[in-house]
């Protein structure tokens, strides 16, 4: 059991490596051209256009980006962004720019005031890949997997096509994804 944890771990460690090698030869721009043709399809999801509060993440620039999602999606609903403190999420509601301050270990920016403590309909998860089984490879922290396990929301990967991969080896500790939206497909 030892020697397959071992042999998943590697393998996991070498797709993150080569999923960021291809992040790095995109410019930003481009990610930011290719995640406007991933919007309307998370959109036009019904879980999206029955929910009343939904948890996104505010991108960094290797990621979907979401910056222009958030906003749009705060106009009609209630919108939630993680805050990092130390291994864990709090979540927070986002009030607007001018109430986001540079979170302390990773720069992203984060919604300043209270825990949110209501209900969550959808949670928008990026990832470093996703599989058409619906697995998610995070960048290997944890962070995502221990807030989905607390939550019993419609949970939707989105990724660029190039983050989705034939197979990507699950654990036990890792949340499946209800929905994955790439470029070119949902499923």
């Amino acid at each position: 059991m030892l020697e397959q944890n071992n042999l998943t771990k590697d393998l996991k460690t070498e797709l993150r490596k080569r999923i960021r090698q291809l992040k790095r030869e995109i410019p930003l721009e481009e990610k930011i051209r290719r995640s406007a043709s991933i919007w309307p399809k998370v959109m036009a999801l019904d879980a999206v256009k029955n929910a009343r509060t939904i948890l996104m993440y505010w991108s960094m620039d290797d990621e979907v980006y979401t910056h222009t999602a958030v906003l749009d999606l705060a106009k009609e609903k209630t919108v939630l962004l993680p805050a990092v403190d130390g291994d864990n999420l709090r979540i927070k509601q986002f009030r607007g720019m001018d109430k986001m301050q540079a979170g302390e270990q990773f720069g992203i920016g984060e919604p300043v005031g209270d825990d949110f403590s209501g209900n969550i309909d959808v949670i928008i998860v990026p990832g470093v890949a996703f599989d058409r089984q619906r697995n998610r490879m995070g960048r290997g922290r944890g962070f995502y997997d221990r807030l989905l396990r607390l939550q019993n929301a419609t949970k939707i990967g989105v990724a660029f096509d190039f983050q989705l991969l034939d197979h990507i080896p699950a654990e036990p500790f890792d949340i499946k994804m209800d929905r994955v939206v790439t470029e070119s497909s949902e499923f």
